[in-house]
């Protein structure tokens, strides 16, 4: 049956909360929505004009709309990640998560074993984790251990094969890591006493067993069992200094979720921190890759609802950066101050953190994608109508008000390409004149790249403020090439970037990808112009100096500087020495011109 026009569609949609869903005329799923009105929503994809181009041709290929209304907001957003994960639609968020993280389990069977485990298996068995450390896992496995002597075989131990006397007892017995349960030797109630105990270290919970083995230690001591009471404040000793560790927060902050973001152009990275009684029991950071630009609210409430639904978590208060809707049954606090603020701040503090360690592994492992992302931000970050892959940036040196020189920088991909650096000596320009000197560089720059018809760059960068900017644009409409060319100036104290026309200079982030490219860039800029500029200045100090001695060409001068490397040491030299150089005339001329100079 054929669908009815997209407004009719639109037009029948309730005003309810629910989800919808885009397909196309081959009835391939698009994309799928939450939301609290369905109707409202949906109108919102055909009425405004988008920026992004993914969202224009998503409105452009949908055919047909389905819609399912549920109870409430909460309902709506759990219902769409179920959709998102089960169809994968086209323009949906991915969630970027197939690492296989470490969990501890303590197994579901009679005389529960506890090891390391990589695959969740939903048996009824306890997981705990992730742990973004193997090492942090194989820690607390130890730990639990050597407090608590638990069996590592794989037998079923069922009473009546105990009975039967099924099993034998193994070296971990006799080696005192196990209590002997297969052969009768240690009942479940015991041993299910030292699981409970497991059970609370792992969730943060030391209260339990420190008291017990306080009490043991001290019963032992006072029967003068003290060997005994020796082993138990070793223990205990242990068990301290782990829970020292542990302990990062306030013990009050109890059973509770933290959650933050941090985002990009292209995906947004969040972390998941559970604490319980004071400690971290759980630590885990998730990309998601945005699809049609969806803000970090979108994304944030998704994630949430991912991983408290991944995890299983029964924590109900969750504390974020900023207000999310997460339905009435479920406390969201945005802490201002104190441990609790402090405590999103470490979870912030891990998102960034990740995302920086998938910047270095995609720069490693596929530094097309690395550059790729790059180029979006930076198109993003400063305005831009197109990526800008092919950079440069102008540098004026007049140290002193001599020797007049300016660099150019050329960055291809954001990397610098330095067989296209180019030096400029001053020509037109008398004295110290900055705005005069960046308006006849740039001029003669591309004014070269025109008739040579060589590419022109995607932006042009000159350091110094609205002055030097200005200068910039004079030249590039003397040539005809104003508004062809983006130009920005970045001025060096604030590192405000000045665009043509505008007198609210930008401000980027301090850690942002795109200012460290042009911070890049203007060093470069600096450096290659200083090198020059100090080359200039000593060329010109030798050849004055040597040049003015009568008799003495430019051979000569080279002769003398390539065997004694200075013109002091010339200066300095004997007739004797300056003889085996240049022989005996020319070395009676180089002496008499010193003796000269110091009369």
């Amino acid at each position: 049956m054929e669908s009815p026009p997209l407004e009719v569609q639109i037009k029948t949609l309730p005003l309810s909360p629910g989800v919808y869903l885009y397909f196309d005329k081959k009835d391939k799923l698009l994309y799928v929505g939450k939301a609290k009105k369905l109707k409202n929503r949906v109108s919102s994809y055909f009425t405004k004009s988008h920026d992004s181009f993914r969202i224009r041709t998503m409105v452009k290929n949908i055919h047909r709309i389905e819609h399912i209304v549920v109870e409430t907001e909460t309902d709506a957003l759990l219902l769409e990640n179920s959709l998102i994960k089960s169809r994968n639609p086209r323009y949906n968020i991915m969630l970027r998560d197939d690492k296989t993280y470490p969990w501890l389990v303590i197994k579901k069977e009679r005389f529960p074993r506890v090891f390391l485990t990589r695959k969740m298996i939903k048996d009824g068995s306890e997981y705990f984790g992730p742990y973004t450390s193997v090492r942090t896992v194989r820690t607390l496995l130890e730990l639990v251990k050597t407090l608590y002597p638990i069996r590592t075989c794989n037998y079923d131990l069922q009473q009546d094969k105990i009975n039967e006397g099924k099993f034998k007892l193994c070296l971990e017995y006799h080696i005192g890591n196990c209590k002997g349960p297969c052969t009768g030797l240690q009942h479940e109630v015991a041993y299910n006493r030292s699981i409970e105990a497991i059970r609370g270290i792992v969730k943060g919970d030391f209260k339990e067993a420190v008291s017990y083995f306080t009490e043991l230690m001290q019963a032992h001591a006072v029967n003068m069992e003290f060997e005994e009471a020796q082993q138990l404040k070793e223990k205990l000793e242990i068990l301290t200094r782990y829970q020292a560790k542990s302990t990062v927060v306030n013990p009050n902050i109890s059973n509770v979720d933290i959650f933050t973001i941090v985002s990009d152009e292209a995906a947004g990275y969040v972390n998941y921190l559970q604490i319980n009684h004071g400690a971290i029991t759980r630590s885990h950071t998730m990309e998601l890759k945005k699809q049609l630009d969806e803000d970090d609210k979108q994304l944030l409430e998704l994630a949430i609802v991912e991983l408290r639904n991944r995890f299983d978590s029964q924590s109900t208060e969750v504390y974020t950066q900023f207000e999310v809707e997460l339905g009435e049954n479920l406390k969201v606090t945005v802490p201002k101050l104190g441990d609790k603020k402090r405590v999103v701040d470490l979870s912030e503090r891990n998102a960034k953190f990740f995302r920086q360690e998938q910047f270095k592994t995609i720069k490693i492992v596929d530094p097309d994608r690395h550059t790729n992302r790059l180029m979006i931000q930076m198109k993003a970050d400063l305005h831009l109508d197109e990526e800008p892959r092919h950079l440069e940036c102008f540098d004026n040196s007049n140290i002193q008000g001599t020797n007049p020189v300016a660099a150019c920088v050329v960055f291809k991909n954001g990397k610098p390409s330095k067989k296209e650096y180019r030096n400029f000596n001053i020509k037109t320009v008398e004295g110290p004149d900055d705005f005069a000197s960046m308006e006849e560089v740039v001029y003669r720059r591309y004014r070269r790249l025109l008739e040579e018809d060589q590419p022109l760059p995607q932006l042009i960068i000159v350091d110094g403020g609205k002055g030097q900017l200005s200068s910039g644009v004079t030249a590039l409409e003397r040539l005809g090439l104003r508004g062809r060319i983006p130009i920005i100036g970045i001025a060096k104290r604030l590192e405000e970037l000045f665009y043509p026309n505008d007198p609210v200079p930008l401000y980027l982030d301090k850690r942002s990808e795109t200012l460290k490219v042009i911070q890049q860039m203007r060093n470069e800029a600096h450096r290659f112009g200083i090198t020059h500029h100090r080359n200039k200045r000593s060329k010109q100090a030798i050849e004055t100096e040597l040049d003015e001695i009568p008799g003495i060409g430019e051979k000569t001068v080279v002769d003398l500087l390539k065997y004694f490397r200075s013109v002091k040491r010339v200066k300095v030299a004997t007739k004797k020495e300056l003889a085996e150089v240049v022989g005996v005339s020319k070395a009676q001329k180089i002496i008499d011109f010193y003796k000269d100079e110091e009369e």
